[in-house]
């Protein structure tokens, strides 16, 4: 995908100041830890990465070296299985003859729009409704792009069997799911780069709930115990993490093995391997103006460590909505919020990565609803290809 860097340098042009202050920093620590040869940990959240092209970015940073590990949820894995986004034919489903009692809100029933070649791989791998597909494309409906794999006929019932069958190569291997999907994944998704690469991506533990079976299958490869020591050996690993679009981190990057914010005390003191996110520097892309606020009162009065001291509720002694995630986040020294919509400041982060770092990237991302970001978004629908399932097996 060509790449334009001017609208780019207007979304930060048009940033506010202070948050354009924030991004300079977290861009500054970024790369600095590169030039150290240090790693960078992304903690990814599920919607807004995968429509934005954020999912698709980092994965282009996999590539060339500068991200060295990924989390995210199972419905993110769920959707980079079935190729991030796709274009689907949206229908009434009860026009169909399907019952209302299995329709979601809206009674809407999905087609994937696929190449003819595509649908003709997929009918050697299951049966496929054909008489099904036609007949929504018959009816009136709309066309849209969605995250892919989930409630479109017959994408997202592959992906569903699919599951399945990782699962058994996984138990059998030892091995989390993530590890063998990434094995047919398309390059462009962080599944397929993580796998070229050789770099780690795993499914949190509060992120295993989501992507019907494959949520299910992930949680079911390997042990909780298991995941949790896997992730926390990412995070030991990494200089920078950055937080995009996530909810409950603090149950993330503070779990069972952290010391520094207290939860990992017993766990040291019954002499499991630990590590702590002391001198770490902890990047957190959110549009809530609280995290900043929260923050801001850590920094200027050490009001968080001392309702945390004291026992005290946090919400009560800030008046500000308080996420728990906050918590951990503002008491870190190296914390950095950075209060923008993740779309704007991915693209904004990865150019400048690419200006001051001197690598060459093949793909950035844009927000989903400027001019370039529609192009983007069908760029993805066109080029980023579900699992290929006989790389799997090979």
């Amino acid at each position: 995908m060509v790449t334009n860097a001017e609208p780019i340098e207007h979304l930060y042009r048009d940033l506010p100041t202070d948050t354009k202050e924030m991004l300079d920093s977290a861009i500054s620590s970024i790369v600095s830890a590169k030039k150290k040869n240090g790693k960078v940990v992304v903690v990814t959240g599920s919607g807004p990465n995968i429509h934005e092209g954020v999912t698709t970015l980092i994965a282009e940073l996999i590539h060339k070296g500068i991200i060295d590990g990924v989390t995210t949820s199972s419905a993110v894995i769920a959707h980079e299985m079935a190729g991030a986004l796709e274009e689907v034919k949206r229908v009434d489903g009860t026009k169909l003859g399907l019952s209302e009692e299995m329709l979601p809100k809206g009674n809407t029933f999905e087609a994937t729009m696929m190449p003819d070649d595509f649908l003709k791989q997929l009918e050697k791998e299951m049966l496929i409704d054909t008489t099904l597909l036609e007949k929504i494309l018959s009816i009136d409906g709309s066309i849209i792009i969605k995250a892919a794999g989930n409630m479109a006929y017959p994408l997202g019932l592959r992906t569903e069997h699919l599951a399945k069958e990782i699962l058994f190569i996984a138990k059998s291997k030892g091995i989390p799911f993530e590890a063998v999907a990434g094995a047919g994944a398309d390059r462009f998704t962080m599944l397929g780069a993580a796998h070229a690469k050789g770099i780690p991506i795993l499914v949190t533990i509060p992120q295993l709930v989501g992507g019907g079976t494959v949520g299910l299958a992930i949680g079911d490869s390997i042990s909780i115990t298991e995941r949790a020591t896997k992730v926390a050996m990412m995070l030991q690993s990494a200089d920078v993490i950055i937080e995009s679009g996530v909810a409950l981190t603090q149950e993330i990057h503070d779990g069972p093995f952290e010391t520094y914010t207290g939860h990992g005390l017993w766990s040291h003191w019954e002499g499991y391997e630990t590590y702590s996110l002391k001198d770490k520097v902890l990047i957190r892309i959110d549009l809530d103006p609280a995290l900043k606020k929260a923050w801001e009162f850590e920094k200027r009065s050490s009001k968080v460590q001392t309702a945390i001291d004291q026992g005290l509720p946090k919400t009560k002694l800030m008046s500000i909505p308080f996420r728990m995630e906050m918590s951990g986040f503002a008491r870190l020294d190296e914390s950095i919020p950075v209060v923008a919509d993740l779309g704007i400041a991915w693209p904004i982060i990865a150019l400048r990565l690419e200006q001051q770092l001197g690598i060459s990237l093949d793909f950035i991302s844009y927000p989903q609803q400027s001019p370039e970001g529609k192009k983007m978004r069908k760029w993805i629908v066109e080029n980023v290809q579900p699992i290929v399932k006989k790389k799997i097996f090979q």
